[in-house]
């Protein structure tokens, strides 16, 4: 099997159009599909209505956050869902442990400002 990023999803969800926008810039540059969600409320509709590989989760984001959207993914009937890597994003990592990210189920985290470099490398780790 070739590993082709073209048939690689990666979901945003992120309310910053800014930091969506060259997010989402730089991951289509790498061949990845984009789909995108602007609040909580929208992670899970969007994760069953498309086959997605990877979640760039804010957790800062408005309706639910982006720990409560990891617990639902993580309790989801649907092992194709509960088992997707989930990296988070996060102004102010500070407020969590690393700890209680991997409780709530994060896979790992990439401190904002977004290091593009390190956004590049740490899906290419988990998406491939």
């Amino acid at each position: 099997m070739s590993v082709d990023n073209q048939s690689k999803t990666i979901l945003i969800a992120e309310d910053s159009s800014v930091i969506l926008n060259l997010t989402r810039k730089i991951l289509e540059l790498q061949k990845y599909k984009i789909v995108l969600a602007k609040n909580g409320g929208e992670v899970l509709k969007q994760i069953e209505s498309n086959p997605v590989d990877c979640v760039l989760m804010d957790i800062n984001i408005p309706v639910k956050d982006g720990m409560q959207c990891t617990r639902e993914i993580r309790a989801h009937a649907d092992p194709k869902i509960n088992k997707l890597p989930i990296i988070a994003i996060t102004g102010n990592a500070n407020n969590y442990s690393m700890d209680q990210f991997r409780e709530a189920g994060v896979t790992d985290y990439l401190p904002k400002p977004l290091d593009f470099d390190a956004l590049v490398r740490v899906v290419k780790q988990y998406v491939g």
